[in-house]
């Protein structure tokens, strides 16, 4: 079949794909899957991502309607980041992700070992 530009930009896949293909994207949502965060604690789980990444990282996620952003009116600030209903949805899909990315380690590691002997 041959798919045009419009049906590709209308296609869910290229949804997905827009939105899961920052670099730290998929770890994020992971990470906030299992409770909600402040920002520090979200940059404390990956240390060589700067503060400006992480920023653009979660506003971009904001943006796309994943990540839901509280700002708690106090002193001093308070910012909580947390998953919206349809970002918690994309848990089981990582989940499957992580386990082919498993598979494929290994896949990879047994080829290693082959290509060695």
């Amino acid at each position: 079949m041959n798919y045009t530009n419009e049906m590709l930009e209308e296609c869910g896949f290229t949804s997905a794909q827009k939105i899961l293909s920052g670099k730290w994207s998929m770890l994020i949502i992971l990470f906030l899957s299992e409770k909600t965060m402040r920002f520090n604690e979200i940059q404390r789980l990956f240390p060589d991502i700067t503060h400006a990444t992480l920023t653009k990282q979660l506003r971009i996620l904001e943006e796309y309607g994943i990540v839901v952003r509280n700002v708690y009116s106090q002193i001093p600030p308070k910012v909580e980041y947390s998953l919206s209903d349809i970002g918690k949805k994309l848990k089981p899909i990582l989940d499957s992700v992580m386990v082919w990315g498993e598979e494929y380690k290994e896949y990879q590691y047994g080829s290693t070992i082959l290509k060695n002997s």
